[in-house]
C-alpha cells in the first residue's frame, strides 16, 4: 500500500518531508520492514528445553548464593 503526500499551495519543502515522515511512522509500515529486515530462525524444541534448564539451573545457583551470603 503506497503513501502519497501532495504538496499543498505554498508548503515549504521541509514541511511536506515532515508530513510524510508523520504519516510513515502513523502507517507502521518503518516498523514492519525493520522487523522483517532480518529472518530469525526458530529454535528447536530441544533447544528450548536446554535454555530453559539452564535459567533454572542460574535461578537455583544464584538462590543457594544469596542464602550463604556470598551474592552481591
Amino acid at each position: 500500500m503506497p503513501i502519497e503526500v501532495n504538496r499543498k499551495p505554498r508548503e515549504s519543502a521541509s514541511a511536506m518531508l515532515r508530513r510524510f515522515s508523520r504519516k510513515i511512522q502513523l502507517s507502521g509500515v518503518l516498523l514492519s520492514a525493520k522487523k522483517s529486515r532480518f529472518k530469525n530462525k526458530e529454535e528447536s524444541k530441544n533447544m528450548r528445553r536446554v535454555g530453559a534448564l539452564r535459567r533454572e539451573n542460574i535461578k537455583k545457583e544464584r538462590r543457594r548464593l544469596d542464602r550463604l551470603g556470598l551474592l552481591k
